[in-house]
């Protein structure tokens, strides 16, 4: 399995160290143990959970290396931490807050912080919309919501010059029809994940 990891990461133009590696690694033996009880995601099979929730996730972090990385991210419908704490795995000067409604989903998210001793991952129990926080540089969302949705909820969260980053299937061009006209799309960038013979894009929009 951390062969596969290695090379996927590689693949994706990513180096990691070997304590990032490690804590990947962790962070999914976390999460298989945890959704035996708590459901965090209808994926059951290890191997399964490694290409479609681990890679899948890593595929988006050298496209965010490139824009910037963020002082301050936020992950929106989080669930079990994808691709927060993937995030803040690999950009440990990112502080990557996971926000969720359900509260034993923001419960793992701070003892994945906890044990995998991740000081810039936090895991809230709150709705989107609800939420008083300082704002944030960007802002991503795995199957979380419509665009239409995402960006409504959030953007009061978000600082003076930044982005919203969705992680999305195939092109959504019906949901991007769908977006207000002061919401800038600026790019809809094709991610090609490791292992997975499935369409992935991310989608990254800004306020006009």
């Amino acid at each position: 399995m951390r062969e596969t990891l290695h090379a996927a990461a590689t693949e994706l133009g990513l180096e990691l160290s070997d304590t990032q590696l490690d804590q990947l690694l962790a962070y999914l033996a976390l999460l298989q143990k945890w959704n035996k009880v708590y459901n965090l995601t209808a994926v059951r099979d290890p191997a399964q959970m490694l290409s479609h929730h681990l890679i899948d996730s890593l595929s988006i972090i050298a496209p965010l290396q490139k824009h910037g990385a963020p002082a301050r991210l936020m992950d929106v419908g989080a669930g079990g931490g994808l691709p927060g704490v993937v995030i803040a795995i690999c950009c440990p000067n990112t502080d990557v807050t996971c926000v969720d409604a359900v509260a034993k989903k923001a419960t793992f998210i701070q003892q994945v912080a906890a044990e995998l001793k991740l000081p810039n991952l936090h895991g809230v129990h709150s709705r989107v919309e609800q939420l008083t926080t300082e704002p944030f540089g960007v802002i991503t969302s795995r199957a979380f919501a419509s665009l239409v949705d995402f960006t409504n909820l959030t953007r009061q969260l978000l600082v003076e010059g930044a982005v919203w980053m969705a992680m999305k299937g195939q092109h959504p061009a019906d949901e991007i029809a769908a977006l207000p006209a002061d919401v800038d799309v600026f790019h809809v960038e094709q991610l090609a994940v490791p292992g997975l013979d499935a369409q992935r894009c991310i989608v990254w929009m800004r306020p006009r």
